[in-house]
C-alpha cells in the first residue's frame, strides 16, 4: 500500500500520464484478440462468464497483461492485479481517483466488444441468408450466382455460367452440392478474421482458364474458390 500512496500522490487531482497510452494499448490488444473473443462467444453465447466488476474475461485479461506489461517498461507503476483479479484491483483502488480511470477504460472495452460481436451476429446473418438464398434459388442444377446475386447459375458437366457474364471452365465435373460447400466454406473463412461483406468476381487470364475469387478491400482477403 505505501507504494501506492506514494503512486497516487504525485498524480492526485490530475489525469494519470499513463491513461492515454494504456487504453491504446488495451483498445488494440482487444481488436487482435477478435477470434479468442468469438471463439468463446461461439461456445458460451451470451452467458459468457464474466468477474466481479461486470466485465467480460476477454476484458479483464486485456486489461491485466496490458498493465503488466506497461509495469514492466515502467516501475514506478504499482501492481494492482493479485489473485482475484480485477476485482481485487477494484478493492484496492477504491479510494483513489484513479479508479474512475481503470472503470472508463474498462466501459470502453466492453463497448468495443459489444461491437465486435454485434458486427459478428450481422455477418453470421448475411452468410445465413445468403445460404437460404443459394438453397431457396435451386432448381435442379441452378444455384444463384454469387456475382450477381440475382441469376441462376448453369451447371453443365465442366461448364458454370450466368447470364450477367459469368463463365468458368472447371475442367472438373462440378456439382451443385460441391459448389455450394466451396462457396460456404470460403464466406466462413473470411468470416473468421472480417466482419465485412467479401464480394464474389471472376478472374480471367491468356493463359489458365477463368477462376471463381472471392475477395474483401477491407482485410485484403483473396481466395480462389473454383
Amino acid at each position: 500500500m505505501d507504494a501506492l500512496h506514494r503512486h497516487r500522490s504525485l498524480y492526485k487531482g490530475t489525469t494519470p500520464p499513463w491513461k492515454e497510452n494504456y487504453r491504446k494499448r488495451c483498445v488494440d490488444r482487444l481488436k487482435n484478440s477478435r477470434s479468442r473473443l468469438l471463439e468463446r462467444y461461439r461456445q458460451m453465447g451470451e452467458s459468457q462468464q464474466r468477474c466481479a466488476s461486470g466485465a467480460s474475461i476477454i476484458v479483464q485479461e486485456v486489461m491485466e497483461e496490458e498493465w503488466t506489461a506497461l509495469q514492466s517498461e515502467d516501475r514506478r507503476l504499482p501492481s494492482l492485479w493479485g489473485p482475484q483479479g480485477m476485482a481485487e484491483m477494484l478493492s484496492v483502488m477504491k479510494d483513489y481517483d484513479e479508479l474512475a480511470v481503470f472503470e472508463e477504460i474498462q466501459q470502453e472495452l466492453m463497448s468495443q466488444e459489444m461491437g465486435i460481436i454485434e458486427e459478428y451476429e450481422r455477418n453470421l446473418q448475411f452468410e445465413q441468408q445468403y445460404i437460404s438464398s443459394v438453397v431457396e434459388g435451386m432448381e435442379v442444377v441452378h444455384i444463384i450466382c454469387p456475382v450477381c446475386c440475382m441469376q441462376n447459375l448453369h451447371i453443365n458437366s465442366h461448364f458454370i455460367s450466368c447470364p450477367c457474364g459469368v463463365h468458368i471452365n472447371t475442367k472438373q465435373n462440378i456439382t451443385p452440392d460441391v459448389l455450394q460447400h466451396l462457396l460456404e466454406s470460403r464466406l466462413s473463412e473470411h468470416m473468421e478474421n472480417c466482419f465485412h461483406n467479401p464480394v464474389f468476381s471472376v478472374a480471367a487470364s491468356t493463359d489458365n482458364p477463368s477462376s471463381l475469387m472471392i475477395s474483401c478491400q477491407v482485410c485484403d482477403y483473396l481466395s480462389i474458390v473454383l
